[in-house]
């Protein structure tokens, strides 16, 4: 393998960061089997809904104008609902990120007077101008919809006592985000969110209850849907388009929830009988045929960084050996040199884009300045090799993504490569 290493040596690793990880990458050979098995179940679960749907060539034509009788964007739609196990979905590219995803799902099933509970504490940056935690014209707030939330435990577990406080005549839908957003908290596995959510509906059965399943889907072997949940949200540039997937959103779950889901995205009286496919059915079909692939390269690329980093000192959450609900991986560093150090390693490594530097600036949605590393096919796909961070304490990076593990990994190696250099870190 000595060509192999010379390679990564003419890409910019040095034969120390090199031979370091690759002593650590040989001991998570066991795990990465482990993860090979909840890819082929998931793999065989996306390939038997695609058959029992008849998916065909015809399928894949787009439409245009209005859209009416679509055939492949219903077989799509019906194929996300065999798969998630719900009874209706709603997969459109007229979605354009998961956090408006999510603001159809809200603003389709809450009316004036309604409350929104999130029993996992602070939502994510950009779903706090939605709901109007922060204030933003055409926030949920001007409609009359109030918010309440509930924080983890210190230990990470729901606070069921306050939990049941919380639930009132008013709480009509409850929001939980799987994955940990911009916080060092852990995230939630399906097992603990059907537990919350059977706790709930023990409470008040007619709750609707709603999971940002972002950064979660195929990575274990049943998805929130399958424990209760009455819709997954999540987006098609993360797990599920399979890197191919150029825009889009999903919602899956009760048809009633669905229905309504349709009326916000087009309009009353309309809802899914409308929405042009314009040929994409094809990269958004084949983007989920490969999505348990593209998720298994993307968490052995998580699971490799905790464990580099972790060796070196760092806080890492997930930490090198739990159990994985999501393909992020947080790294604590303290400092903003480091993130900035880490994000120019990720950029460097990828195949579009590799020769230009991340530097923080001002995105909208978010309360500080942030940081991006993406060097991707599709722009924004953090299914792709990507990292992100907000400027602010506690100085932690998110990385996430990988179309390949052995990018992923490539990625890591830059990202240890660039702090090296910075001299940032003595080993």
């Amino acid at each position: 393998m000595s060509n192999l290493r010379n390679y990564y040596i003419e890409l910019g690793v040095s034969p120390k960061v090199y031979d370091f990880c690759s002593e650590i990458e040989e001991g998570l050979a066991d795990r990465f089997k482990e993860i090979d098995k909840i890819t082929e179940l998931n793999q065989v679960k996306v390939l038997k809904a695609m058959q029992e749907c008849r998916f065909a060539e015809e399928h894949m034509n787009g439409t245009t104008g209005y859209g009416y009788n679509d055939a492949g964007r219903e077989t799509l739609e019906d194929i996300y609902a065999k798969v998630f196990k719900t009874e209706s979905a709603l997969v459109r590219q007229q979605i354009t990120c998961g956090t408006h995803a999510l603001a159809i799902a809200l603003g389709g099933n809450l009316r004036p007077g309604d409350e929104i509970l999130s029993p996992c504490g602070k939502v994510y940056d950009t779903l706090e101008g939605v709901i109007g935690v922060r204030e933003s014209k055409g926030s949920l707030v001007e409609y009359g919809i109030t918010f309440k939330q509930v924080d983890l435990l210190p230990s990470g577990e729901f606070d069921y006592e306050n939990i049941k406080k919380a639930i009132n005549d008013n709480t009509k839908l409850i929001e939980i985000q799987r994955s940990k957003g911009y916080d060092v908290r852990p995230t939630l596995s399906v097992k603990k969110i059907g537990e919350v959510i059977s706790f709930i509906k023990g409470i008040k059965p007619d709750v609707i209850c709603m999971v940002d399943n972002c950064y979660g889907e195929f990575v274990e072997i049943i998805e929130p849907s399958e424990v209760g949940a009455d819709m997954v949200v999540g987006s098609l540039i993360k797990n599920p388009g399979g890197g191919l997937a150029p825009i889009g959103g999903y919602i899956c779950g009760t048809k009633d929830c669905i229905d309504n889901c349709a009326y916000r995205l087009t309009s009353p009286g309309l809802g899914k009988e409308v929405g042009a496919s314009l040929g994409v059915t094809r990269n958004i079909a084949q983007g989920l045929f490969l999505a348990p692939t593209v998720t298994s390269a993307a968490l052995k690329g998580a699971i490799f960084a905790a464990n580099v980093y972790e060796k070196l000192g760092f806080k890492t959450v997930p930490n090198a050996t739990e159990d994985r609900h999501d393909i992020i991986q947080a790294v604590e560093f303290g400092k903003p040199e480091l993130i900035q150090a880490f994000c120019e390693g990720i950029q460097a490594a990828a195949p579009v884009d590799s020769f230009v530097t991340p530097v923080p600036w001002d995105m909208p949605g978010y309360d500080s300045q942030v940081i991006m590393a993406a060097g991707a096919f599709v722009s924004g796909a953090s299914i792709e090799l990507s990292a992100d961070a907000p400027m602010k304490e506690p100085y932690a990076v998110y990385f996430q993504g990988g179309l390949t593990y052995h990018h992923a990994k490539f990625g890591i190696m830059m990202s240890l490569q660039k702090i090296v250099e910075k001299e940032l870190i003595t080993w």
